[in-house]
């Protein structure tokens, strides 16, 4: 829909002071760069909206939101329906998945040799390239200022159903243990259940974040994902995973909140 182009005007990189941000959608990937789209479309990310409200938000004329709408949904970006109190109005919802994003603002400065430098060939632990990779992948990438929580978020949300079974208990406190002993033997931290109401879990010498450079934000999207599926599977309702602490904020550990989003209680 969008995309950078050179000095000659052909498809090329993008500036380097552009923030975009990048959906999938049944057509292929959509590039979106212009800041009112941006905003149109994180206002749908959290609900759907009337055509006034986005207008409202947007803070441009009626025209112009409406151009950008019938744009983004000829891209397969958004999508409409007729409103139920009023034929002759649409409400507007995201048709497509938010990947990335890309901000010259997020970009860190980090020395990838010092990942490779730690890691210990012939060390007997199967996991530690796959560990490398992994954080190497992810610090090139922000050293790039490219941004892939919510693509993390949705993959630990599959691998979570997938290991469900594995961890599944009635009880709140033996299902919380079974995904701690679950971390730990496959070396993914270490665990703990720092309060129960609500549910916080502290998570110590943590997989996904541990050597990430300090960027003041949280980073671990991948981790969120796999406990929200857990528990939204635990609880029987859609539950959020919000951390609150991550080593990338300065802090020695990793803190997430566990809280149905119906607003009640999720203790069991």
């Amino acid at each position: 829909m969008e995309q950078g182009t050179n000095s000659r005007g052909r498809p090329g990189r993008p500036k380097a002071n552009l923030e975009i941000d990048l959906y999938s959608t049944p057509a292929g990937a959509r590039a979106v760069e212009n800041p009112v789209r941006r905003t149109i479309l994180a206002a749908l990310r959290e609900r759907e909206r009337t055509f006034e409200e986005i207008v409202s938000l947007a803070g441009r004329a009626k025209s112009t939101v409406s151009v950008h709408l019938q744009e983004m949904a000829a891209a397969g970006v958004i999508g409409s329906r007729a409103d139920p109190d009023d034929s002759r109005k649409k409400i507007f919802f995201v048709a497509g998945d938010l990947v990335a994003s890309v901000s010259p603002d997020e970009r860190v400065a980090d020395a990838l040799a010092a990942y490779a430098g730690a890691y210990q060939a012939g060390s007997g632990d199967p996991n530690a390239f796959y560990r490398l990779a992994f954080r190497t992948i992810r610090v090139s990438l922000m050293q790039e200022g490219v941004l892939l929580d919510p693509l993390l978020s949705r993959a630990g949300e599959r691998i979570g159903d997938e290991l469900y079974p594995a961890v599944a208990a009635p009880e709140t406190g033996a299902f919380c243990a079974n995904i701690a002993r679950l971390w730990e033997e496959h070396r993914l931290g270490r665990i703990e259940v720092a309060e129960t109401e609500p549910l916080v879990l502290l998570v110590y010498d943590c997989f996904e974040c541990a050597d990430l450079p300090v960027t003041g934000r949280p980073a671990c999207a991948f981790d969120s994902g796999i406990l929200r599926a857990l528990f939204s599977r635990h609880y029987g309702r859609p539950t959020a995973a919000v951390e609150t602490r991550c080593y990338s904020m300065g802090f020695n550990h990793c803190r997430f909140e566990v809280v149905p989003e119906d607003g009640r209680n999720g203790t069991g």
